[in-house]
């Protein structure tokens, strides 16, 4: 009896400490949007979001930051394109040509494991040197180059362990009536091509508030970019820069911050619908 009751003290006492961990987690998230929010929504206006900055941008309250936002998702956006081009063939030759438990792939693992645990400053001090080797400058280009960089070993982690969810059953069954790899290959697309899109998305949204990598590639313009070649504001990098500014920069920082923060809860809430969708259509 007295060993039952204690099993259900144990119990009572690690669920409490589960459901405080839970609780601390929603607060840090909470308290983090209520500050940007707060704070943001009243600083924002429609002239920081439809207007680059004027002359006096770096002494006053001129314009806005439309330079930054579209900045953002010059660099972003094809970044994610190539990212995917490339992520996605590897997760598949890893885990439907090689299978899992081939040597060349657990190399492959390990070498994107070790690219996913590089912070993105080291990322962005590679580009850098390399963007001064070849004599190109700080550009949109430059920043779609460490941001694609950046990307494809997010891609490949969260895709990989998504691949490992379909059961060997299937791919084995697919084979026995006959199935080249290729048309395998299309029958475990369709089955983690929900899990694939939301790893996207999230690793698009991890790369817009990314300031580390595009510091030393993207370079900073008060204008709009008009090709590849043209130097960019980043969303992070001005929200960076404005925080250490006296009055009323800080204010902008905030402003900046807020339309990051929903851009990126857009991408979490656009993934997860995503998921939802085609797994009910998989259904």
């Amino acid at each position: 009896m007295d060993r039952n009751k204690s099993k259900y003290v144990t119990e009572k006492v690690m669920k409490v400490l589960m459901l405080m961990a839970v609780f601390l987690v929603f607060s840090f998230l909470a308290s983090i949007i209520w500050t940007i929010f707060v704070k943001g929504i009243g600083s924002i206006s429609w002239e920081m979001v439809s207007k680059v900055p004027g002359k006096d941008w770096n002494v006053s309250n001129d314009g806005g930051f439309l330079n930054a936002i579209v900045g953002s998702l010059a660099v972003v956006l094809p970044s994610a394109i190539l990212a995917a081009c490339v992520s996605i063939p590897v997760v598949f030759y890893m885990n439907l040509y090689l299978r899992r438990g081939h040597k060349l792939s657990y190399a492959a693992r390990l070498a994107y494991d070790i690219l996913y645990g590089i912070p993105s400053i080291v990322y962005g001090a590679f580009a850098f040197t390399v963007m001064v080797i070849v004599g190109m400058r700080a550009s949109v280009l430059g920043g779609i180059v460490v941001t694609t960089l950046l990307m494809i070993p997010m891609m490949i982690r969260s895709g990989d362990e998504i691949s490992k969810s379909v059961p060997d059953e299937m791919v084995d069954a697919a084979y026995s009536l006959g199935a080249t790899k290729w048309e395998t290959l299309k029958v475990v697309f369709r089955q983690v091509l929900p899990g694939m899109v939301t790893a996207a998305l999230l690793a698009l949204g991890k790369a817009i508030g990314d300031a580390a990598g595009v510091m030393f590639t993207a370079g900073f313009s008060d204008s709009l970019p008009s090709s590849l070649s043209d130097p960019t504001a980043t969303l992070p990098l001005a929200i960076f820069n404005w925080v250490t500014m006296p009055d009323p920069f800080p204010d902008r920082a905030y402003a900046a911050a807020l339309v990051l923060t929903v851009i990126v809860l857009i991408l979490s809430l656009a993934g997860r619908w995503v998921t939802r969708r085609f797994t009910k259509n998989n259904l």
